[in-house]
């Protein structure tokens, strides 16, 4: 999933925090999809809607102060998630005081154990 875009009120900075801020998350999953591929069940693939809502609570939610918390709470919701058995999780923004970048982000990886 590229390109989920919500309002959030993370970063180091107490201005940062008090304003919402656009955030951009990609999320790449790892799974089996040898069974949703012969039966065209969404029940037996991950059903991206529950992706999605993972993201979006964390972004909308508690407010955090790295965008590596952000990237590691989403990647944590997501392998809660029956059938992922790993996460790619890229989370970025477009901080004013830093312009002209394009965004800092970060891209994490983790596995289910």
């Amino acid at each position: 999933m590229q390109g989920m875009v919500f309002s959030g009120r993370h970063g180091v900075s107490r201005a940062e925090r008090e304003r919402a801020q656009r955030f951009t998350v990609d999320v790449e999953l790892e799974t089996n999809l040898t069974k949703p591929g012969r039966t065209d069940r969404i029940e037996d693939t991950v059903d991206y809607r529950q992706v999605h809502a993972v993201a979006k609570q964390i972004v909308e939610g508690e407010s955090a102060h790295l965008l590596e918390t952000l990237a590691h709470r989403i990647a944590h919701g997501v392998l809660a998630i029956p059938r992922v058995a790993a996460v790619s999780v890229r989370v970025a923004k477009r901080p004013t005081r830093m312009l002209p970048i394009d965004a800092a982000a970060v891209h994490i990886t983790r596995t289910r154990r």
